[in-house]
């Protein structure tokens, strides 16, 4: 017996680099952890950029919410306060954001070659904790992704060609209309239901072990951080 986890998340997405340190938590302390197979999906929180668009975050979050850059670095503050309960690493001052479709494209083929989780891993390190920015910068991106253990040749030829798993891609966020959901993390157990959002680890625990018994209920419909096309948004109530 096993069960596989689909994860809908995007690079630019802080409560999907929160949502995946929780769920992980809760897998490593399930007894099934090994049958339990998790595959990551795609999802643009905003398709429409152009390949080499970025910019500073504090800004975009700005104009996204239409609040002070003030206000949009406190919201930054209160990101990081909730990554480090959970002990990641978060830089509130610097980072970018832009297209994420080559690193989609990137992790499919990662996928593939069976270092998608490294992969992912790594490129959330790029973004959410290392000085250096992520977007727009192939070179840089060619660096994170051997980092993760990917052959530079193998990751060069898939950057090279447009067209390389771009219907993967695709597919992902299609499927992801089609389940009617439109924010990250996105969770999809046993291909039965969803959890929706940066949820708590105990959430997860439940989730899992719910999938693992084949029983279909509701869970996961408590509000929790998640970020979709218009930006991203705490929620009123912490769900720590």
């Amino acid at each position: 017996m096993s069960v596989t986890v689909d994860i809908w998340t995007d690079i630019n997405c802080p409560f999907c680099y929160l949502g995946k340190r929780r769920f992980e938590a809760a897998l490593d302390e399930f007894p099934q952890r090994d049958d339990v197979r998790v595959v990551h999906r795609s999802f643009e929180l905003d398709p429409t950029l152009s390949h080499d668009a970025s910019g500073p975050v504090a800004e975009h979050i700005a104009q996204k919410y239409g609040i002070s850059v003030d206000q949009a670095r406190a919201s930054e503050q209160g990101i990081a306060a909730q990554a480090a309960e959970v002990g990641l690493p978060y830089r509130t001052e610097g980072r970018d954001f832009g297209s994420s479709f080559d690193m989609h494209r990137l992790l499919h083929h990662a996928l593939a070659v069976g270092s998608q989780d490294a992969l992912l891993d790594a490129l959330y390190a790029a973004n959410f904790a290392d000085d250096s920015a992520l977007f727009g910068d192939t070179d840089r991106l060619v660096e994170v992704a051997v980092g993760a253990g990917l052959d530079e040749s193998e990751v060069r030829r898939v950057l090279d060609d447009p067209d390389a798993y771009a219907d993967a891609v695709r597919r992902d966020e299609q499927q992801a209309a089609a389940m009617g959901a439109n924010g990250v993390p996105f969770f999809v157990f046993a291909g039965k239901y969803a959890v929706s959002g940066a949820q708590p680890t105990e959430t997860f625990a439940r989730a899992l072990q719910l999938a693992w018994g084949e029983q279909i209920v509701p869970i996961g419909t408590e509000s929790a951080g998640a970020c979709g096309p218009d930006g991203c948004a705490v929620p009123a109530a912490s769900d720590d």
